[in-house]
């Protein structure tokens, strides 16, 4: 398997027929990639493909700008040329793979949010309910430490799983699904590799 560009359907749950297990499952659709880019030791001084997916119905004559997903990645097959296209049958015979998306944005949050810290009392005259407590220090060092778990920006970071066990692949209907949950909001692309 080189490399599969897909988008988030959604989440669901299969049922094995045999024991009745019910396994969570996240649903990709994954079109067939273009392969826009070759690159070689020779003239790049890396071997990588280009892949595209996902075409754009208004992009000008700027062919860079055809597709909404593009991914380098690493890769020394000779035998791939430019216009080329990896498809999810690709996936078939695979078990476990890693799983690269960005994950949902949650803007400004709190400590309770964003580090799950434990809440104040309610009662008895407390106005400590959800600040984040003492986060200084003495005379020394005076200052506060680098790492420091405080309010801050949360989400909206490039997420990568590994081990990830695939479930199911309908190369028919471009279709995987995978065990558990995938980082990211509904209609976010998700790059899948080999682990």
């Amino acid at each position: 398997m080189k490399g599969i560009l897909a988008r988030k359907i959604g989440m669901t749950r299969v049922i094995c027929p045999e024991t009745g297990r019910v396994t969570p499952v996240t649903l990709l659709e994954a079109p067939d990639a273009k392969i826009l880019q070759v690159k070689t030791m020779e003239n790049d001084g890396y071997g990588a493909l280009v892949l595209g997916a996902f075409e754009r119905k208004n992009f000008g004559k700027n062919e860079n700008k055809k597709y909404k997903f593009i991914k380098e990645l690493p890769c020394t097959a000779t035998e791939l040329k430019k216009g080329g296209e990896v498809v999810v049958g690709d996936l078939e015979g695979v078990k476990k793979v890693k799983v690269t998306s960005t994950s949902k944005g949650r803007g400004f949050a709190g400590v309770i949010k964003r580090h799950n810290f434990s809440r104040g009392p309610e009662t008895h005259g407390s106005t400590h309910h959800r600040e984040p407590g003492s986060v200084g220090t003495c005379a020394k060092p005076a200052r506060i430490i680098k790492g420091k778990k405080m309010p801050g920006h949360y989400g909206d970071d490039q997420t990568t799983l590994r081990e990830v066990e695939v479930v199911s692949v309908d190369a028919e209907k471009r279709l995987i699904a995978l065990k558990g949950p995938v980082p990211g909001a509904k209609n976010s692309f998700v790059f899948i590799r080999e682990k």
